[in-house]
């Protein structure tokens, strides 16, 4: 029976509603400060040149390290997340994560950058695949969708306001005779343990436990959650050597590979080329670095509304990821208010590309590897974020310019676009192994080149 026709129980219904109002508040708030609190160090690039000796290089490699940390730490924190319960453990990786920001602010030579951006990557290890668990802990199927889109809309906003939040702090330079980036670490990593602590009296991690639910609704929600978990314990697993080699699966890492190279650049590199128009504060580069993603977000959700019932998503990912090429082309040509708006339309096409690439993956690969195979090409892909800034501080120091790391991109996204070409098509509504019939999706797997 397909979803529009299954009749939702009217406790169960309720439940939801509760859970949605009460907990995703705080999760969205949390999801908001990861990433600020991970994206921050692409405002102080100039700073940790001046006063710690941090060149191009070292700050590229620094920024990607903490993806090395982030991956080898990933799958260990999600079982601690099963075995203490997700009210310990998430609160337990926010305050652990605003620890490490804060003791950024001690820097002084460039073996503690490294270390430091490399355990933050350990500390924030399993945060958001972990919440998208906690989903599965808390909601049936049919409405983990929901609350995964009004999460990742934290993800959007947060591209939005940490431009300008940083910005404010850096104008701090000086106060008590301390550096302006010293009192941004300190103050953001300050106000991590704060949310980490009060979401530790918010967020429940049984059913049972939830004292606004009534017997009735956690029995009902309970149940819902159990029939789903009983449908995924019975899918056949898959050994991890096998899907790297599935040919699916490798062809659709290599596109979000090519997907992340250019979302982290743009991430880590923007504030440092805005800076290039000169004249202005921290607090206007701020403000500036904010417009790409304002005009991304508008579009990633303009364009997510004309293609959920389009056929075949593969002719708009193209587009976008062609966009994201002559963004990142156009950004070597011309003055720096040129090469903003040109980012701009990269960061345009790189948005509207992740708001399509997951969708199109889920319906692409057989039910029976499709959630092994999505957590693979997400773990494996999330590499582009060392890569790319590793790349680019390299290009910095030996050419002078970024224009190397940009053309790198833009080659980057083109082959992506010959890469989707290979990625299966399938019509709306069915999957690969699912004899024909409306297959249930379970939660949306969403990249963290966001």
């Amino acid at each position: 029976m397909s979803d529009a026709a299954t009749v939702i129980p009217e406790a169960e219904q309720r439940a939801v509603g509760k859970f949605l109002r009460r907990m995703l508040p705080i999760l969205v708030l949390m999801l908001l400060v990861n990433q600020m609190d991970r994206t921050n160090v692409g405002f102080v690039q100039n700073e940790l040149r001046a006063d710690v000796g941090v060149s191009a290089t070292a700050y590229g490699l620094g920024a990607g390290l903490f993806f090395i940390g982030y991956a080898l730490f990933e799958v260990p924190s999600n079982m601690l997340l099963e075995r203490f319960g997700a009210r310990v453990w998430l609160t337990r990786i926010m305050i652990t994560w605003g620890a490490v920001i804060v003791a950024m602010c001690f820097i002084h030579n460039v073996w503690m950058f490294y270390g430091l951006r490399f355990l933050l990557g350990v500390a924030e290890a399993g945060f958001f695949p972990g919440v998208l668990l906690y989903f599965t802990q808390w909601l049936p199927d049919s409405s983990r969708g929901r609350a995964s889109a009004i999460f990742l809309g934290g993800s959007a906003t947060a591209y939005i306001v940490t431009g300008p939040i940083t910005g404010a702090l850096l104008e701090l330079h000086g106060a008590g005779g301390v550096a302006g980036w010293r009192w941004m670490f300190a103050l953001e990593g300050a106000f991590s343990i704060l949310v980490g602590f009060i979401a530790g009296f918010f967020l429940v991690s049984r059913i049972q436990d939830a004292k606004w639910l009534t017997q009735e609704e956690k029995d009902a929600l309970s149940e819902a959650v159990a029939r789903d978990k009983e449908a995924r314990d019975r899918a056949p697993s898959v050994s991890r050597m096998k899907l790297i080699f599935h040919p699916q699966v490798a062809v659709l890492t290599a596109v979000f590979f090519a997907m992340a190279l250019t979302g982290y650049a743009i991430t880590f590199w923007l504030p440092s080329l805005v800076e290039e128009i000169g004249g202005l504060s921290s607090f206007q580069i701020g403000l500036l670095s904010a417009i790409p993603w304002i005009c991304a977000v508008i579009a990633m959700y303009t364009m997510a509304h004309f293609t959920d019932r389009a056929p075949d998503r593969r002719p708009y990912l193209a587009i976008a990821l062609v966009l994201s090429a002559t963004g990142t082309f156009l950004a070597t040509l011309g003055s720096p208010w040129f090469g903003l708006a040109a980012l701009t339309l990269a960061a345009v096409g790189g948005k509207c590309a992740a708001t399509l690439f997951w969708p199109m993956a889920q319906s692409g690969l057989d039910l029976k590897i499709a959630a092994p195979g999505l957590a693979l090409v997400n773990s494996i892909g999330n590499l582009g974020g060392f890569v790319s800034p590793t790349l680019f501080g390299y290009l910095k120091d030996t050419t002078g310019s970024t224009n190397g790391g940009l053309y790198t991109l833009s080659a980057a996204s083109i082959l992506a676009v010959l890469g989707v070409a290979f990625v299966r098509h399938t019509k709306r509504g069915e999957r690969p192994g699912s004899a024909g019939k409306a297959a249930v999706t379970g939660e949306p797997v969403a990249g963290e080149a966001r």
